[in-house]
């Protein structure tokens, strides 16, 4: 046990939960793999069986308004307020084509079942369709008097047709092969939002907000048949008689005895209701229709209900695809069902965009579910496993705040939630519903904190600076029935809101924190107070109870961490690290350990006993107001402002083992490397070493290179195995090695070769060239500047040394050294005189030895003209 103490030394995010589509445009793939989504001006490629983003388009810092995906999937067309029309390749991600034609934001475009045509209505009332290759425009049709707000190609390739509907209540039918308008069909009396096209090609469906859908011929374009809808739709949406809502209804129809005939179109309305329903054409029958939204409103007051925006067909039968106002992607299955004969069932939730992420509690035994509260009314559960909304519960009418989980001593887990609506909600979580409701606080819940060890009362504090313990003695298990929790006990806690609640772990205590900047200990169950906790600077935001030792810990707006002792409310130790409001603290590790999160946007791992920050984690990029920490496992989960979830698994024994196999391996390659020197391979020793990232070992391969006589050689070949990233970090270590003077010769050697191999265009385009020349630049002035000065000093030094004979300097054979020599022989020739002559010869050499070192050295530093003749 003691080792299981030690173990967590290291948290890593292991997964993420992301915002990924803030509403508008998107496409699916054609296999159903994965979903294409605007969210605010980027484009995120979404795995649809578990939200994770594959991918992410940086798009041109403009609201994404329109985009679609080419019929191979291999292209995104997008569009933005800028009205840059952009082809981008899936797999390189980059833009690959862009062009502008229209005078305002693009709202619609698709692309042709061939890939070569893209079609795109705008907002200047124009349809315009572009050659994709070449990025022209192909046709150009004007006639709309509104914005154009759908558009769609005839699903037959062999018809170059182009169904467009826009605000100004009309269809338009755009030939390609006439280039004009074929037929305007005028029968809607508000924006048409959807036009579908029925399987066999002669059947146009379209939708409006004017709460009807219109089914027209298209052998003479007249209007067969008026549906209406009672509810203004935003989008209609047609099936192949093979998928597998078609086979439902057809079932459904011969249980009901009704019967569909083969010309008869079958289609599915959505709208403001935020329900699904299913017609057929012959007769504007209703086939299906949802018993109750899967959205909810929130408040029953509101007048604009929360519904969905588009629908469509999934391929290959995987189900059907609803997109609604608040950003959520729902996918259902149409399954037979005994007692009612169809049955709408919601196989998965899709949130695309959470907003704030407020709290968070695990939820159950298996922590396998994460309850979130979030800036919405609802209380969203999510399943860990995939990553997507399992369920949600509906019922407060204002924002949640707060939240806490619990298994009761019956087995039921238990969710309770505080919400700016000034009441308390008891959810069950088997049932998904609202088991009990709690009213009596004046003000909005701000924390919640269920009984730890009866389970069987829970706490509540509100910006009324009140707390409450509320009893589930009175709570039905009868379905459908709602309990009234009534209070056990009520105190006026704090003189401002209240941001914190806490049970001790026995049940005997609970602590309370405020904005009043003191956190009180209470004693249950009829909240007398024990001990003021003083000594915070500013509001307390968190608190809780160890869970071995007579102590509290609080978090508080003063960047500061308290334990505070319970039995004579002393501050026993205060943690400073966090350079902003630490909203979060919760122990972990049986006490020894505690996590803390704040307003920095980081998460700190500390330890108790020597005040000492383990590590610190930056994967937020706004505050974090919800941590929550799995009583079994000891996962972390953090949410914040940026409405990003992160869930992060003790690795401190995957390090351990991790970091084990990387110095077993570098051992190993370190002999590998040695045995490279030794062999004088230094192609390989060169990579070994940079791949070890050792820069000394490299430093000295490099200058034992530079002294061989093929060194340029070498030198070549090593760079050349280099790619542009390892180039980079080649360049990062000359860089190093050029700001000593020691070090500087051989920086210079190996930076010369590598300007003299890598062309200058693949070197501008390396990211972080600039900051790398800068400071390679002035250091090479530098030491250019030194070696000039000091060979400009070694003339001095030669001339020292020549003028005192230690050595003479250069000179040109001339005719004068010729001539001496003959005048110096010839008295020698005369033959009996000896010695009196040997004495002058010797006399006239001497003085004329030392005429020529003068002139020479004129010659040398003074004069560039040679000297001719001999004085």
């Amino acid at each position: 046990m003691a080792s299981a103490v030690a173990l967590k030394k290291n948290y890593r995010s292991f997964q993420s939960l992301q915002q990924f589509y803030t509403g508008g445009p998107y496409a699916v793939a054609s296999d159903g793999s994965f979903i294409v989504c605007a969210c605010d001006d980027t484009i995120k490629i979404v795995d649809a069986s578990n939200s994770a983003i594959k991918s992410t388009i940086e798009g041109d810092s403009e609201p994404v308004t329109a985009l679609t995906l080419s019929p191979n999937d291999n292209f995104i067309f997008s569009s933005s307020h800028s009205r840059q029309i952009r082809v981008w390749d899936v797999a390189l991600l980059k833009c690959i084509r862009s062009w502008k034609g229209h005078e305002g934001p693009v709202m619609g475009m698709v692309c042709h079942s061939s890939g070569g045509l893209l079609a795109t209505a705008g907002a200047d009332k124009k349809v315009q369709v572009w050659d994709v290759d070449g990025g022209f425009c192909t046709h150009y049709f004007k006639g709309h008097k509104g914005v154009v707000t759908s558009i769609m190609f005839h699903p037959d390739p062999n018809r170059l047709l182009i169904f467009s509907g826009g605000d100004d209540a009309t269809v338009r039918v755009w030939d390609l092969t006439k280039k004009k308008c074929a037929a305007l069909l005028e029968k809607h009396q508000s924006t048409v939002t959807s036009i579908a096209i029925s399987e066999d090609g002669w059947t146009l469906l379209t939708a409006g907000r004017d709460k009807v859908v219109n089914i027209w011929d298209l052998h003479d374009y007249s209007c067969k048949t008026t549906v209406p809808t009672y509810e203004a739709l935003e989008a209609v949406c047609t099936f192949d008689a093979a998928s597998p809502f078609a086979l439902c209804l057809s079932s459904f129809a011969q249980k009901q005895g009704k019967n569909i005939s083969l010309s008869s179109v079958q289609f599915l309305t959505v709208g403001e209701r935020g329900i699904v329903r299913i017609w057929n054409s012959d007769g504007a029958v209703l086939l299906f229709e949802q018993k109750s939204s899967d959205l909810a409103a929130s408040s029953e007051k509101e007048e604009v209900k929360r519904g969905f925006t588009s629908v469509m067909m999934l391929p290959l039968g995987q189900g059907l695809l609803c997109a609604t106002v608040d950003q959520q992607f729902l996918i259902y299955d149409l399954d037979k069902n005994v007692d009612d004969g169809l049955n709408l069932a919601l196989r998965r939730r899709l949130i695309g965009y959470n907003e704030q992420i407020a709290d968070m509690k695990f939820l159950g035994d298996d922590e396998q579910y994460l309850a979130v509260a979030t800036s919405v009314e609802q209380v969203r559960v999510y399943d860990l496993a995939s990553m997507s909304c399992s369920y949600i519960l509906t019922g407060h009418t204002d924002l949640v705040l707060c939240l806490d989980t619990c298994v009761s001593a019956s087995g039921r887990t238990l969710i309770v939630s505080g919400s700016k609506d000034n009441t308390v909600r008891l959810w069950e979580s088997q049932s998904q519903r609202c088991v009990g409701v709690g009213i009596g606080h004046m003000g909005a819940i701000g924390a919640v904190a269920f009984s730890k060890k009866n389970r069987n009362f829970f706490v509540s504090g509100s910006s009324d600076h009140t707390l409450k313990v509320w009893s589930l003695d009175g709570v039905s298990d009868d379905d459908g029935e709602v309990s009234s929790l009534k209070a056990k006990a009520v105190v006026a806690a704090h003189d401002k809101d209240i941001n914190s609640i806490a049970v001790a772990p026995n049940d005997s205590l609970v602590c309370s924190g405020s904005q009043d900047r003191t956190a009180v200990i209470w004693r249950l169950p009829d909240l007398v107070s024990v001990v003021v906790l003083k000594g915070h600077k500013r509001g307390i935001w968190s608190v809780e109870f160890s869970p071995v030792d007579q102590c509290v810990i609080t978090a508080s707006s003063d960047k500061t961490i308290k334990i505070w002792s319970i039995s004579d409310g002393s501050c026993l130790k205060t943690f400073e690290g966090h350079t902003s409001s630490v909203i979060r603290a919760s122990f972990i590790t049986r006490g020894t350990k505690f996590v803390s999160c704040g307003a920095d946007g980081l998460v700190k791992l500390w330890t108790v006993k020597t005040n000492e920050c383990l590590a610190t984690y930056d994967q937020h990029e706004d505050k974090i107001w919800a941590l929550a920490i799995g009583k079994q496992t000891e996962m972390l989960a953090t949410g914040g402002a940026d409405a990003v979830i992160n869930l992060w698994h003790d690795s401190t024994a995957v390090e351990k083992e991790e970091a084990f196999r990387k110095e077993e391996e570098d051992v190993l390659r370190g002999q590998d490397l040695e045995n490279a020197v030794l062999d004088r391979d230094y192609t390989k020793a060169v990579r070994l070493a940079f791949e070890l990232r050792r820069p000394h070992k490299l430093f000295e391969l490099f200058s034992e290179i530079s002294r061989k006589s093929d060194a340029n050689h070498h030198i070549e070949k090593a760079l050349l195995a280099f790619d542009t990233e390892e180039i980079r970090f080649l360049l990062e270590y000359i860089r190093e090695w050029n700001t000593k003077p020691k070090l500087c010769h051989v920086a210079q050697f190996v930076l010369y070769r590598v300007f003299s191999i890598i062309p200058p265009t693949e070197l501008v385009e390396m990211k972080g060239v600039g900051e790398l020349l800068e400071g390679l630049i002035p250091y090479s002035q530098r030491h250019y500047t030194r070696v000039d000065r000091l060979e400009r000093s070694t003339f001095l030094l030669d001339y020292t040394l020549t003028g005192m004979s230690v050595i003479e300097p250069e000179r040109k054979d001339t005719e004068p050294r010729d001539n001496e020599n003959a005048k110096e022989t010839a008295p020698e020739e005369d033959g009996d005189y000896s010695g009196p002559k040997d004495t002058s010869t010797k006399k006239r050499k001497t003085r004329k030895s030392q005429d020529k070192k003068q002139k020479k050295s004129k010659v040398a530093y003074v004069s560039a003209v040679p000297i001719s003749s001999h004085a």
